[in-house]
């Protein structure tokens, strides 16, 4: 896989009038039903990320293509929940990924609305998530909406790392101290904030549990 986003970042750094549709068909990709586990468009992004920096892609292109890529891809897995309906989940095919399945049913089940605007940041369900909600009946319009909101969030989310460490080391050689400790700060921020959602999360998903234990000892 590493072989593969290597030769896809010497291609579009070769050829940047091509790197938009790149970034379109592999942000589009990691958006379908179950195939998005198996594009590594994030990888890809991060590497894209320090091209910008330097001067090589032009952000706008990179941002407006992979932008639409990843808002296509969750419309067409939401579209194919609403036209198969529950069955697509139940294909046997999809034996090998229940426990994704379940996971992103009861996620939206619990959340809604929120679950598809910050699906994208969750690796395992990003690809899910979207079927889901078609499944389940979610409003196309309501959808559409979180569809298009995550999307413009996530793109940039993913561009930032790189594209960061690329102006950190760039700040560093020219001697930027005061860049660089920006930059760092704003790292060790994003790092902790992200550590505290999670350790919340974990907080209450061992509560659900236990008042789940708690319920079903009294019956």
């Amino acid at each position: 896989m590493q072989a593969l986003i290597d030769q896809l970042v010497l291609f579009i750094q070769n050829n940047q009038s091509w790197a938009g549709l790149v970034i379109f068909i592999m942000t589009f990709g990691e958006s379908l039903f179950v195939l998005g586990i198996f594009i590594p468009a994030t990888v890809l992004l991060f590497a894209t990320g320090t091209l910008i920096a330097t001067g090589t892609l032009d952000a706008g292109p990179i941002l407006f293509w992979g932008i639409a890529g990843a808002i296509v891809g969750d419309a067409l897995s939401f579209w194919l929940g609403r036209w198969m309906g529950p069955k697509v989940l139940r294909h046997k095919r999809l034996n090998a990924y229940r426990r994704q399945v379940a996971r992103a049913r009861l996620f939206f089940y619990r959340y809604g609305f929120l679950a598809v605007l910050i699906a994208r940041f969750l690796g395992p369900l990003r690809c899910f998530i979207p079927t889901v909600a078609g499944v389940m009946g979610m409003p196309e319009l309501r959808f559409q909406l979180a569809n298009i909101i995550s999307a413009i969030l996530w793109l940039p989310a993913l561009l930032a790392p790189g594209y960061l460490a690329s102006l950190s080391v760039e700040a560093l050689k020219q001697g930027q101290h005061s860049t660089v400790y920006s930059l760092v700060g704003l790292a060790v921020i994003a790092t902790i904030a992200w550590l505290v959602i999670r350790k919340r999360r974990e907080v209450k998903n061992k509560q659900t549990n236990s008042h789940k234990r708690i319920r079903h000892h009294d019956i």
